[in-house]
């Protein structure tokens, strides 16, 4: 008897039980490969394996690429780059009171150390970070400061009967919302003895509004001093200026400065004449 071909087989043919049993699974299409996919700690080596049983293969299968970063994006700053550095910067003001007793050595220093935060921080855009500026801050150095006289750099005639006179902690208080930016100066004033010191407190009022992505504009409005202590016995006298940069124009008018770094408790600005001041957050 003629036997029959492989190929007119049955999909399944049981023999008897006293033969040997054979099966034939014939597959109508072949299987589906299986995919094991084989994890780097470095998501940028991270491959696919594609294993194919049918045809015993191994094909790699790469990630697609990273998407581009948008044009207007600026990478994140390094944070713990940016806390050395702003470490870097405290420490080179520290000691100097707020500037007044700063060498020239002390102002490059100070200058070279606001300047490579300044780069590691990247451009400010106050029209994004608008909200940081919100708040009271402290001046903690003041490059205007270093002629170690009150009047700054450019501080007027000493003419008239002037009171000893001892500068105290220097504050800005900015609100967003109402453009209220305000320099307030305590000062320590010394009268003859046997009359205790008084104590007075200078506020400044501005009004502010951006002018450019890192440039503020300030309108002075009006000067109010507020004093503890007894004033009336003292002769006729006249105060000294005020610092350069936290007394009004002379006009009246307006004054601008650039803001170079801003985060969440430091600011470093820049005057018309380059005048380095940095503050902390109060």
């Amino acid at each position: 008897m003629a036997m029959a071909s492989p190929s007119s087989l049955p999909h399944s043919l049981h023999s008897s039980p006293s033969t040997s049993s054979v099966n034939y699974v014939l597959l109508s299409k072949p299987p589906s490969p299986k995919r094991l996919r084989f994890g780097s700690a470095n998501p940028r080596h991270t491959k696919s394996f594609a294993l194919r049983a049918a045809a015993d293969e191994v094909s790699f299968v790469e990630p697609p690429p990273p998407p581009p970063p948008s044009s207007g994006s600026k990478p994140a700053p390094n944070p713990e780059l940016l806390a050395s550095l702003k470490l870097k910067l405290l420490s080179a003001v520290s000691g100097l009171n707020r500037g007044l007793a700063a060498l020239r050595e002390d102002l490059q220093k100070a200058d070279a150390a606001a300047k490579e935060i300044e780069a590691a921080g990247g451009p400010v855009d106050l029209s994004a970070d608008l909200d940081k500026l919100q708040g009271r801050w402290k001046l903690i150095y003041s490059s205007a400061f270093s002629s170690r006289t009150l009047g700054g750099s450019r501080p007027g005639p000493p003419t008239g009967r002037l009171l000893p006179i001892t500068l105290g902690q220097v504050f800005q208080r900015i609100d967003i919302f109402s453009k209220d930016f305000d320099n307030i100066v305590d000062l320590e004033l010394g009268v003859p003895w046997p009359l205790p010191p008084v104590d007075a407190t200078a506020t400044l009022a501005h009004k502010f509004e951006l002018i450019g992505s890192a440039r503020v504009k300030i309108v002075f409005e009006k000067t109010t001093v507020k004093t503890t202590g007894n004033l009336s016995q003292l002769p006729p006298l006249e105060l000294p200026q005020l610092p350069e940069g936290l007394r009004p124009p002379s006009n009246r008018g307006s004054g601008e400065f650039d803001v170079t770094y801003l985060d969440a408790d430091t600011r470093i600005t820049r005057g018309d004449r380059d005048e380095l001041r940095v503050f902390v957050i109060s």
